[in-house]
């Protein structure tokens, strides 16, 4: 029994030192990420030489004639900005801007990411293995998942070859500061759940759960990167001239559609998964409370959480609806769900209620 506790408490040490260490290797893929955006912002003449000469592949051929036989050559794509009124303006290039040492340190943040993340999830193992069960039973194991989680859909979206690194910066940023909150104010010791917890259901329920948080997030930050982009297109469209930092910054974005349909294709993909985690965790009430629906502050704000989506899904699938205001309605529902998070766990009382925090 002695052997066992010590066992435990060595995991649970392992699994602090393994989130301090990934916290630290994520702090150096900040400043690597800040390095990309620096050196990318050098390469103006880089960028437009590159959108002169991009080929097209639907483009008419051109052909030329010579001594022999015909030549056909691919005619080249000529990028300009949009004219006024006009919003057909293609993506950026990114945050490395073109550049090969803007690019070199991009892939040097990517990579101090991934490694970030493995500590991460082998510290989210660890605590796992020290409690003998989900770690995710209070809101600091539950915080240290999701920002892992976050990071594993981000790096997973960039193995399968989407445009995201733009992402990196904002999201090393935020699971940081989600790390440092976990790590100072919501710190708990290791320990076992009340007895009406112990249930398969707490790793499908509240896994899905954190999945589908981790997935909104991305949404969100892409919504939010939308909107600044909208306003610097719209700026330029409308014949004004924004500032030198927000040029540098905005032109190597995604265009503003293309961000629009980013931010609803993941929310759209991941809104039936939060249905299930809804329905699910109705089921296991059933089985630990006897009944599937007390409307508990966490029962209630979940369901409020969905109708927001919901509201959203619908709201954007309606052509008066896309753009800002999918945009606002895409943000007003994350924001229900880091209520449903940090608010009702913190400040109201329930059975979702965690002690000690």
């Amino acid at each position: 029994m002695q052997l066992a506790a010590a066992t435990n408490e060595s995991l649970a040490h392992l699994s602090n030192n393994l989130i301090y260490a990934s916290m630290a290797v994520y702090t150096l893929a900040f400043l690597a990420h800040i390095a990309e955006w620096i050196f990318g912002s050098r390469s103006k003449v880089a960028r437009t030489a590159a959108a002169l000469t991009a080929p097209v592949a639907d483009a008419p051929a051109v052909q030329v004639r010579g001594k022999g036989g015909t030549a056909v050559l691919d005619k080249p794509k000529v990028v300009t900005r949009s004219a006024a009124g006009a919003r057909d303006v293609p993506d950026g290039p990114g945050a490395a801007g073109g550049t090969v040492k803007g690019d070199l340190y991009g892939r040097i943040a990517v990579s101090l990411t991934t490694l970030g993340f493995l500590l991460a999830a082998g510290g989210v193992v660890a605590r796992a293995m020290s409690v003998e069960r989900a770690p995710w039973g209070n809101m600091y194991e539950f915080s240290i998942t999701f920002a892992t989680v976050a990071v594993g859909a981000y790096l997973g979206l960039l193995a399968l070859k989407k445009n995201v690194r733009w992402l990196g910066l904002f999201l090393v940023t935020t699971v940081l500061l989600d790390l440092g909150i976990a790590t100072t104010v919501l710190y708990t010791d290791s320990d076992q759940l009340v007895p009406a917890l112990h249930s398969y259901w707490l790793w499908i329920h509240v896994s899905t759960a954190i999945f589908c948080g981790a997935v909104f997030y991305i949404g969100a930050a892409g919504a939010v990167m939308y909107l600044f982009r909208d306003s610097y297109e719209a700026k330029l469209a409308d014949g004004g001239t924004p500032g030198r930092f927000a040029t540098s910054v905005m032109e190597r974005f995604p265009s503003a559609a293309s961000l629009d349909k980013f931010s609803y294709r993941i929310n759209a993909a991941v809104f039936p998964l939060w249905t299930f985690t809804i329905i699910a965790g109705a089921i296991w009430a059933g089985d630990a409370w006897g009944r599937y629906w007390g409307w508990d502050p966490k029962e209630v704000w979940s369901f409020v959480t969905w109708v927001a989506y919901a509201c959203y899904l619908h709201a954007r699938a309606t052509a008066g609806w896309k753009g800002r205001k999918a945009a606002y309605l895409a943000l007003f529902a994350f924001a229900c769900w880091i209520w449903n998070y940090y608010g009702v766990n913190i400040l109201l009382s329930g059975k979702h209620s965690y002690a000690g925090v």
